[in-house]
């Protein structure tokens, strides 16, 4: 099992207030599993994300990733997991504007030591594969939205993850690159298996996965 929560539960404590965004959730995602995640705004999706991504811990319930309990671990080895096994694509891309194309893609195999040549030759594959072969040395302000978030994939995948988490991907690009995003997500599920958890308002959006998972007030609604 790629991802397994068992009654899992999130708290925020301010003052004297207590917030419960996420109040016992029980979900598994299997290798090669692509989920839609929905739910009206306030309902849980984003402190669900954070946990499944391993940026915040429960506080209550158990949380594993390839079978390693996130609750147990150091903030480095947090931080190693991610690096190493997860990655991510957000609504606003999140390129660094003084890198091209390729070296945004190769960044986070240089982060994790890898050799510059390795990594250079590996970026260019991927952006081969998305379809950016021709922008490798162009910078993130000389791309289109889509070509951006495309960028942004590719990064997201380079390290070869077991999970992507992708949250409100095609949210701030027109329907003609949306498609071509959800398309590329659809490929990478299919080769080489990536298993995707992606966050969604759209209808249109979540019907590419293969599960879709309703929340709201910070439970499971249906799952199917």
């Amino acid at each position: 099992m790629i991802l397994n929560l068992k009654n899992v539960r999130k708290r925020y404590e301010g003052g004297e207030s207590v917030v419960e965004a996420v109040r016992g959730v029980t979900l598994s995602l299997a290798a090669g599993d692509f989920v839609a995640l929905m739910g009206p705004s306030g309902c849980g999706k984003s402190t669900l994300l954070h946990l499944c991504g391993a940026m915040d811990r429960p506080s209550e319930g158990e949380l594993s990733i390839e079978g390693t309990e996130i609750r147990r671990l150091s903030d480095d080895q947090l931080t190693a997991l991610r690096r190493q096994r997860l990655g991510f694509v957000f609504q606003f891309f999140n390129l660094l504007p003084t890198l091209t194309v390729r070296e945004n893609i190769e960044l986070p195999l240089l982060l994790s030591g890898a050799a510059a040549g390795e990594s250079a030759r590996r970026a260019g594959e991927l952006a081969e594969r998305v379809g950016l072969g021709h922008r490798q040395g162009h910078y993130p302000q000389q791309l289109s939205g889509g070509e951006m978030q495309r960028a942004a994939i590719a990064r997201a995948i380079i390290h070869r993850p077991a999970l992507l988490i992708a949250d409100e991907p095609t949210g701030n690009l027109d329907s003609g690159n949306g498609e071509k995003v959800l398309e590329l997500l659809k490929e990478l599920n299919r080769d080489p298996g990536l298993t995707i958890l992606m966050a969604t308002h759209s209808n249109e959006t979540a019907a590419i996965a293969s599960r879709l998972v309703r929340m709201r007030d910070g439970l499971i609604e249906s799952e199917g």
